[in-house]
């Protein structure tokens, strides 16, 4: 505002022969500017002030806590929601690991153990992402970021297995030659005589073999996977009961 007082009175001084003609309108507005900038700083040390108390009660409201039964009920409503958020979390797991697990379901989706496979990517990402999140119990004490933020893991978990697994059942093994999808098929036909009770132990075992011969190279399973299907290939010998006295 100095500035634009400073020019008119310039702009006066090299027209002094202006005063005789306008000298009452320039003085009326000069002053008309000096009380326009009065008003506007005055509008503008309002607005800080406002400012500053808004901060200020903002500061108190945090810092002041609240009273024990309204913070226990805010912790027990914060517990339920995080309960409902693990839940889900471990729904998904157990929805991974049905085809992680079960070499059957590899064989028929194989795109679901390839970590190549942009939306199989993607979901192991967001697994990775959920569980690093994940608090230790729903009793745990987070605060409201935290919780939103595991929320919103968890959500994109849900989101992207539901994704990788639609695409999984779509292309089922459409991105393999026709040689390699027959070694898909021989190896199920294989699969069921290796966990079939009724077939004799060396017949599990050979058609066992030839299914590890067959998926090699084509297919990653997890070493828990083999050890799952082990054991239904060689299930435990019972124990034989000693031979009763004659």
């Amino acid at each position: 505002m100095g500035e634009i007082l400073g020019a008119v009175g310039d702009f006066i001084g090299g027209n002094w022969w202006l005063w005789f003609v306008f000298g009452g309108s320039i003085i009326g507005g000069v002053r008309g500017i000096a009380a326009w900038s009065e008003r506007a700083a005055k509008r503008r040390h309002r607005r800080r002030l406002e400012v500053i108390r808004a901060k200020a009660e903002a500061k108190a409201l945090t810092a002041t806590p609240l009273p024990a039964g309204v913070e226990e009920s805010d912790q027990r409503s914060r517990a339920d929601r995080l309960q409902r958020l693990m839940d889900a979390h471990d729904d998904v797991t157990r929805r991974w690991l049905d085809y992680e697990l079960d070499v059957a379901k590899l064989i028929a989706f194989p795109t679901m153990s390839d970590g190549r496979e942009a939306l199989t990517a993607a979901f192991l990402r967001a697994k990775k992402a959920a569980d690093g999140l994940r608090p230790a119990s729903a009793d745990a004490r987070v605060d409201a970021d935290s919780l939103a933020e595991y929320r919103d893991a968890v959500h994109d978990y849900e989101v992207a297995f539901d994704v990788a697994e639609q695409d999984a059942r779509r292309v089922r093994d459409s991105g393999f030659t026709e040689a390699e999808r027959k070694r898909l098929d021989r190896a199920q036909q294989l699969l069921q005589v290796a966990v079939d009770q009724s077939a004799t132990a060396a017949e599990r075992r050979l058609a066992y073999r030839r299914v590890r011969d067959e998926l090699d190279g084509l297919i990653a399973i997890s070493d828990e996977a083999i050890r799952v299907l082990e054991k239904k290939v060689a299930p435990p010998i019972e124990r034989r009961r000693p031979p009763e006295p004659a």
